[in-house]
């Protein structure tokens, strides 16, 4: 611990507080989340905040790793400091230290137990694929343009095969490493929402391979199309093999929704004196 002297010259301990982390953050011209050298990653940047507001170098752990172009409503992490602000001003502090792209909407301090990535009890994920002639600029770095109809019947009959607990490994691309986890995931929910012309593919489940829901929504994508008819969506998972599914999906149009938490870890939301005017529901 770093010693601080009292107003009275006594040299004092500060304790250390966990603190929990709500972030939002555009992934367009980012590495992804985690840091790695020659490139912008969201947890570089929180790190640069956290010691420009408190002069501690801290580490900000995330609940997992999202990739280059990936976006984030409600990531969340948790980090460990000594100083700094009052957690209602902690997350405006680092705000002022981090690039437009990227912000801490709240900050909230939490048991010492609590870890952003095991202490979670699953996630959320959005995938938006806009459907029509059409491509709108607005759209261009937040949503999957897709020339043509899609039929929704077919595409929710697909999806309910894929609820449940499977191993998924035909959904899971390997960025050139040997596997050496298992692959049985389960996905909890699985609902497919069309509002304003822009399909919302918005799955819950207990974590998720790398790519696994870029894959999942390709194939999906296969079926809404009519080139394969529901069924072969358990013919994709059966077969084990990446090679037989549907296309990984570009990441501009996934996003993590929320990380979801038992309440006396802050719970799924935003606390409840946020104020965040603008955020959507899918």
């Amino acid at each position: 611990m770093i010693p601080l002297a009292s107003g009275r010259g006594r040299a004092f301990h500060a304790a250390v507080r966990t603190l929990r982390l709500w972030i939002g953050y555009d992934g367009s011209g980012l590495a992804g989340w985690q840091r790695q050298a020659g490139a912008e990653s969201v947890q570089e940047h929180l790190e640069r905040a956290v010691r420009l507001v408190t002069g501690e170098r801290a580490g900000v752990h995330g609940a997992g790793r999202t990739d280059a172009g990936v976006h984030a409503f409600l990531q969340a992490a948790h980090v460990r400091v000594e100083g700094g602000p009052p957690e209602r001003r902690f997350h405006l502090a680092l705000n002022a230290h981090l690039p437009p792209a990227i912000r801490v909407l709240a900050a909230l301090e939490v048991p010492s137990d609590f870890h952003a990535r095991f202490s979670a009890r699953g996630k959320r994920y959005l995938y938006r694929v806009a459907a029509g002639r059409i491509r709108h600029p607005l759209l261009a770095r937040f949503v999957h343009f897709h020339a043509g109809p899609l039929d929704l019947g077919a595409m929710r009959e697909a999806a309910r095969l894929l609820v449940g607990t499977h191993d998924f490994l035909s959904f899971a691309t390997n960025p050139g490493h040997p596997r050496k986890r298992p692959t049985i995931r389960t996905v909890r929910a699985l609902h497919l929402r069309l509002r304003r012309g822009v399909l919302g593919i918005l799955v819950e489940g207990d974590g998720f391979l790398y790519n696994q829901v870029r894959a999942m929504a390709g194939t999906l994508l296969e079926v809404g199309r009519g080139r394969r008819p529901p069924s072969w969506v358990r013919e994709v998972l059966e077969a084990r093999d990446r090679s037989r599914g549907g296309p990984t999906l570009p990441a501009r149009g996934l996003v993590l929704w929320r990380v979801l938490y038992p309440p006396r870890f802050g719970g799924d939301g935003l606390p409840s004196w946020v104020d965040t005017p603008g955020l959507w529901t899918p």
